[in-house]
């Protein structure tokens, strides 16, 4: 084969820095935005605050306020005020009841009103489980041998606060020819630690935990003496059998079965998750739809936003034809400052136009809840706003929206369709909300199985088959018929 040299002539779509800087404005939430927006004020020089939020470092983190607001906004800030508060989720069909462990972390630093906030002096100290059970492990007197074992022990804790294997697998290491580590003293060592708060830790296995935690109540109360043998046996027994079957079995009064069952109920099966290393993120909703005038309206929630504009005294400063490098500064960075407010404007301004068509799609959603959703895919907005559809997609990807049922997700109103027995189209996420409220309904002695709700779906117009019930049911996380019976 020969070999040669050939010139070529082609074209290629390339993103310039400006389009690239663009698109990625596109994709950030209200959040992110501010954070880039604090970042390109502090770095370029031709970009400044207005005169009434120019003042102390901290009122950078302030949310700007808004004096030119029609008397219509006056209830914006209890709704964005609502909106970032966070509120506990629900805990549907669970078992337990965490309340009495539950550790409040602070949510915010209040700073006093005479001086600025230093953003450099707020700090928040969070205690893992790790470090609460390792300060009592200071505390508690040992030998060098069981402190190791107890700091073996502690390496070896899920985040649950139960040990992830067994004693044997765990202290393995541990173990050498010279100085034979016996089963006993790696038992008396978790026993002293197995002491320790909260209730319930260095458990090797859940009714170990369950028990752990009823042993400081055994004060010869009859209840829980119940509870403690109901808790050896297997715990699945507890939920789908019938409580006067289980007091024939221990032979004690159905009165004191069920005054047990309501005592391990009030137990936490997970003693660690009182403990959180995770930093707890806040939701700012990128928009807000109000009931105006007996029409729903869709605005941008820009109250955290810094308005950023042009310093004008460093913009009269270039001459045109000057080539300095000073002057040469001060062009390039005005350049950059106009195209980065041409920017936000543009992203607020699609951010808005694809929260509108939304939201009059899903009108419904706002009259009537999640039943009232309509089927809803990302080609339905990119074409009558003359968009592409990956930019729905960006526009769309982690902005929230701040509505009288709560903030959602933009993406949360894009679903997939099923077909009706009229021959239309349902939401799935409106079949989701029927399946949910029959559940919600039924008798927990007798609930209703997938066949059965497969059933009552076409009586309501919905065909679908068992299967695919099924599979909404999953991912709702609703347990099974049999999971679900109650006596």
């Amino acid at each position: 084969m020969k070999q040669g040299l050939q010139l070529s002539v082609g074209q290629s779509l390339t993103l310039s820095p400006q389009l690239q800087q663009a698109i990625k404005l596109l994709q950030l939430s209200t959040l992110e935005l501010r954070g880039e927006m604090l970042e390109q004020l502090y770095a370029n020089p031709l970009l400044e605050l207005p005169d009434d939020q120019q003042g102390g470092e901290g009122d950078l983190f302030e949310p700007a306020s808004d004096d030119h607001q029609p008397a219509a906004d006056s209830d914006d800030s209890a709704l964005a005020n609502s909106a970032e508060s966070a509120a506990p989720p629900d805990s549907g069909a669970l078992e337990f009841d965490h309340s009495a462990d539950s550790r409040a972390e602070p949510s915010s630093l209040a700073a006093p009103a005479a001086s600025a906030v230093d953003a450099a002096d707020i700090f928040q100290v969070t205690e893992t489980l790790r470090d609460h059970l390792a300060w009592q492990l200071n505390l508690t007197p040992f030998s060098d041998e069981d402190r190791l074992i107890a700091e073996t022990l502690l390496d070896g804790l899920d985040d649950d606060g139960l040990l992830s294997s067994s004693l044997l697998s765990l202290t393995e290491h541990l173990h050498n020819p010279a100085q034979e580590l016996g089963e006993e003293e790696v038992e008396a060592v978790l026993h002293r630690l197995q002491q320790f708060d909260p209730p319930g830790v260095f458990a090797r296995s859940l009714n170990e935990s369950l028990r752990l935690q009823l042993l400081p109540l055994a004060t010869g109360d009859a209840a829980v003496d119940c509870a403690l043998q109901l808790v050896d046996g297997d715990l699945a027994k507890l939920v789908n059998t019938d409580p006067g079957l289980l007091a024939s079995q221990l032979a004690v009064p159905a009165e004191q079965v069920r005054a047990a069952l309501a005592l391990i109920r009030s137990l936490n099966p997970h003693p660690g998750s009182s403990f959180s290393s995770a930093a707890v993120e806040h939701i700012s909703p990128d928009l807000r739809v109000d009931r105006i005038a007996e029409q729903w309206v869709v605005r941008l929630n820009d109250q955290l936003l810094p308005a950023l504009q042009i310093n004008q005294l460093y913009a009269d400063m270039i001459k045109r034809g000057d080539r300095s490098t000073d002057n040469q500064y001060l062009k390039d960075h005005l350049a950059e400052a106009r195209w980065f407010l041409r920017s936000i404007e543009s992203r607020n301004d699609t951010l808005l136009r694809v929260g509108e068509a939304i939201m009059a799609r899903q009108s419904g959603f706002l009259e009537r809840g999640a039943v009232g959703m309509v089927p809803l895919i990302l080609a339905d907005i990119a074409e009558p706003l003359e968009l592409h559809e990956s930019t729905v997609s960006r526009v769309t990807t982690n902005k929230y929206i701040a509505t009288p049922r709560g903030v959602f997700e933009l993406k949360y109103f894009f679903s997939s369709h099923v077909g009706t027995t009229g021959g239309g189209e349902c939401s799935s996420t409106a079949v989701c909300a029927m399946l949910k409220s029959m559940i919600d309904s039924e008798q927990p002695n007798r609930p209703l199985s997938d066949s059965k709700l497969t059933a009552l779906l076409a009586d309501r117009g919905v065909a679908i088959a068992r299967r695919t019930v099924a599979k909404y049911r999953e991912s709702m996380n609703i347990p099974s018929s049999s999971q679900r019976k109650r006596f």
